[in-house]
């Protein structure tokens, strides 16, 4: 007989606000505390304490529009937060620092969360929504300078990008770009030549949430139908379609795979988080808390794995943490 689901190991309160973006900063050493950023609809991102379960620092910087998306570089003293306000903003937070150093304006009006990747010491690139429809921009950090601009063809359709990430293969390798889109298609886009590779049409509906795992060549997205679409990639470096999932409610917010590759977690419309063994998309559990939409997912970044938590933000203004599947 399956065992009840948990309950959370411990509840975040005191946001006022949906939570829209969380970002795990456990990998320090000791005695380094460990650290959740959560981005809120007011605005706020909120630096919580994960030994004490309190606020540390409330950070304002997005004019009061809504934070979605939150991303370290290098550790927790720098930090990325996207917002409504159409910006993007570097904080400086070492030494009880909360200052914003510099800052990107996107000029999107949407809400597609970008996507960061490390490609060398000092040196990252950031994907982000661009000012037309259906454009996606590529910056390099910390410089600002542009790397390419990655626009479909003439009548492609495919509307606005939804959502964003950046992989690479092995180091060393080029980097490239996987773009869910308003039309339900999944793109795979080439950095250095700013053309497509492949094209996949996922889902019926706006593909919300992507996950991909660069080491299987396999990826994951979710969108506002019941259906959860498995994808991989082959040596030729075309998507293909490996198997669908049909969920027994529509709408899935946030699609994160643990970085260990052993099981991934959603975000649902229906208020639940779901987890799946990421081999073969078996059902695990079903974690029933909060009382409204699911928006984010996160699991931490801790270095021993008895220690890894899960993190889900949603509309009722509340963070669950839980502790599952933790033994190897």
């Amino acid at each position: 007989m399956a065992q009840p689901p948990p309950d959370p190991h411990f509840v975040l309160r005191g946001t006022s606000a949906a939570v829209h973006a969380l970002r795990f900063s456990c990998g320090g050493e000791e005695p380094a505390v460990p650290i959740l950023f959560s981005g809120s609809e007011n605005g706020f991102i909120h630096v919580w304490n994960l030994k004490t379960h309190r606020v540390d620092a409330a950070l304002d910087g997005h004019g009061r529009k809504s934070v979605y998306w939150l991303e370290t570089m290098d550790g927790k003293d720098r930090l990325l937060s996207q917002g409504r306000d159409q910006r993007i903003c570097l904080w400086d937070l070492a030494e009880g620092r909360t200052s914003v150093t510099d800052s990107v304006f996107t000029e999107n009006v949407g809400f597609c969360r970008s996507s960061l990747l490390k490609v060398a010491q000092g040196r990252w690139l950031m994907a982000m929504a661009g000012k037309a429809l259906e454009e996606v921009q590529v910056l390099e950090l910390p410089s600002k300078t542009s790397v390419c601009t990655l626009k479909p063809e003439m009548g492609a359709k495919l509307g606005m990008p939804m959502c964003l990430k950046l992989w690479q293969g092995s180091c060393g390798s080029q980097p490239l770009l996987l773009a869910g889109y308003e039309d339900g298609s999944v793109l795979l886009w080439n950095l250095s030549t700013g053309k497509v590779l492949s094209q996949l049409v996922c889902h019926q509906e706006p593909v919300m949430s992507l996950d991909f795992d660069s080491e299987k060549a396999k990826g994951i997205s979710g969108s506002s139908e019941k259906v959860l679409s498995i994808w991989s990639l082959n040596e030729q470096q075309n998507l293909q379609v490996q198997k669908t999932h049909r969920l027994v409610n529509a709408g899935i917010s946030d699609i994160t795979i643990r970085p260990d590759k052993k099981i991934l977690a959603t975000a649902g419309w229906d208020h639940r988080i779901r987890i799946f063994g990421w081999k073969k998309l078996k059902p695990l559990a079903v974690l029933d808390y909060h009382t409204a939409t699911v928006h984010s997912v996160s699991f931490s970044d801790h270095k021993s794995p008895s220690d890894r938590l899960l993190a889900a933000g949603a509309k009722d203004h509340r963070i669950s943490i839980w502790s599952i599947y933790t033994q190897t």
